[in-house]
């Protein structure tokens, strides 16, 4: 995933165009919400992990949209996949992020890990990994903001704000209130030499 860094913001003379505003990613993400309850008897069970760093508000954010609506909280926290990744010996280095689990844990919940945007796979697969060293879920699901394509391993989300299609060369930028100060998605060139679109991670 690429994504912005924290308190950036977006600049069209930089070339970024948007693909998202505002309203269109407070749409998506009710949606996405209400999918959820649909598919999981109103939310029984459910616990909602974001992967940082942006995942971590999406799943605060559909956590409270499904509380809205049915009346009782629904349980959300973070989880850090850095140490469960395949290439992270070829990334630079990172701080690690935090892992956060609810009191009652995941043992026999439905767990929907939530990311700003799908890309490889790989996040997920990492997700996977960890999630097995804390608890065993009866069922794991996905939801995503953003679903750019390439996949090189075969994961596919439950729950998909918008599909963009995207070129290998072309990179997504999400950004969040609670991270870079607006809410935004765009997508921009990268440079010839530069790190891969997307980071090459997702």
């Amino acid at each position: 995933m690429h994504t912005a860094h924290q308190g950036e913001r977006a600049d069209a003379s930089d070339g970024r165009k948007p693909v998202l505003e505002p309203a269109e990613i407070g749409r998506a993400l009710t949606r996405i919400a209400h999918e959820i309850l649909e598919r999981t008897d109103g939310g029984a069970g459910v616990v909602l992990l974001g992967i940082p760093t942006r995942g971590v508000p999406l799943a605060a954010r559909l956590a409270e949209r499904m509380a809205q609506v049915e009346g009782h909280p629904v349980p959300s926290g973070s989880l850090d996949v850095t140490m469960y990744r395949d290439d992270l010996r070829l990334r630079p280095a990172r701080a690690l992020g935090r892992t956060a689990i609810p009191p009652a844990g995941i043992d026999g919940t439905v767990v929907v890990l939530v990311d700003d945007v799908l890309y490889s796979g790989r996040t997920v697969r990492a997700a996977l990994d960890a999630l097995n060293d804390i608890g065993r879920p009866r069922a794991v699901q996905l939801a995503v903001l953003v679903d750019r394509g390439h996949r090189e391993l075969p994961v596919r989300p439950d729950y998909v704000g918008k599909n963009i299609p995207t070129s290998q060369r072309e990179a997504v930028h999400v950004l969040l209130t609670e991270t870079d100060g607006q809410d935004l998605v765009l997508i921009s060139d990268e440079p010839r030499g530069g790190a891969p679109a997307g980071g090459g991670r997702g």
